[in-house]
């Protein structure tokens, strides 16, 4: 399912979520939009992430199906959501950026912090929040359209119009998910839905990269992809993460540990509650975890 945010109405409140910001080329601004003078995008409490989950439960209906997540994610770097099938990575992901709000009947309690601040709080804006937070999906999504035009859907919509900016954020987005150099001679004749499955999830990412995120989400970006793509995937994640956070959800064990600095594990309780079981640097977590469900998991004794 494809999702199309919209720009965000006028707003006189003030808040890095409030006030929509036009956008010129990534990566981006360490000022967060509308944050007060002298305040960064990076800008937390001492000793916490640039994400921060405080107690996140997550219902549909009658049934919870993650419970009490706690947890921070620091700036620029890449942390892996590892576990079972079923114990609420990805629900734990859309979390960050509110997709869940899209889904009847779910309800999130607990906080989420971006930079200090709840994105669950009243006033703050989920077409705004999807602008620094950008989310790329299991299977490629590009639009039917160009190559040019699904990089530049995203700015337009939040106001950018300016050809020439337009055509500097488009080579610079493709640049940055690697992707230039195969499509620059086809830009606009050529539409997204001929590329490659590997070239299309590149071109996903470009179009996230346009809007300027702070974040990046990745839902299992390479499960649909052969080795080679896959390869330049991870790649792609090792070079991005000096300019952006990235949250990663991968049931591949081998690619949490070569692409992650951090890794989060999941498993699912008695009551069918997905819940974390702790987190840590990556390499201690594939070699010396805390925790025997963690080791029995990498292990592969379940799972």
């Amino acid at each position: 399912m494809t999702i199309v945010t919209q720009p965000a109405p006028p707003s006189s409140a003030e808040g890095p979520f409030r006030v929509p910001v036009p956008i010129v080329v990534p990566p981006p601004s360490t000022a967060s939009p509308g944050a007060a003078p002298g305040l960064t995008a990076d800008a937390s409490p001492a000793g916490s992430g640039k994400l921060e989950m405080d107690g996140v439960s997550v219902h549909y209906g009658h049934f919870r199906a993650v419970r009490d997540v706690t947890l921070a994610i620091p700036s620029n770097s890449v942390t892996a959501f590892i576990g079972p099938s079923g114990c609420g990575k990805s629900t734990i992901l859309r979390c960050i950026d509110r997709m869940n709000d899209l889904v009847h009947g779910a309800r999130v309690d607990g906080r989420v912090l971006l930079d200090g601040e709840d994105i669950y709080a009243p006033g703050v804006q989920a077409v705004e929040l999807r602008r620094r937070v950008g989310l790329v999906f299991q299977r490629p999504n590009p639009f039917p359209m160009s190559i040019y035009e699904n990089v530049a859907y995203g700015p337009r919509r939040h106001g950018l119009s300016d050809r020439r900016k337009l055509d500097e954020l488009v080579e610079t987005s493709l640049r940055r998910a690697a992707l230039w150099d195969e499509v620059k001679d086809d830009l606009r004749r050529k539409s997204g839905l001929a590329l490659s499955g590997g070239q299309q999830q590149r071109l996903c990412i470009a179009r996230t990269i346009a809007t300027g995120p702070e974040v990046i989400l990745m839902d299992e970006p390479a499960s649909a992809l052969d080795p080679i793509a896959t390869l330049r995937i991870e790649e792609l994640i090792a070079e991005l993460r000096a300019s952006y956070t990235i949250v990663i959800v991968t049931h591949n064990m081998q690619q949490a540990s070569r692409v992650s600095d951090r890794t989060a594990f999941f498993t699912m309780g008695e009551d069918r509650a997905g819940y974390l079981v702790e987190v840590d640097d990556t390499v201690k977590i594939f070699t010396n975890p805390r925790e025997q469900l963690t080791e029995d998991y990498i292990s592969g004794r379940f799972g």
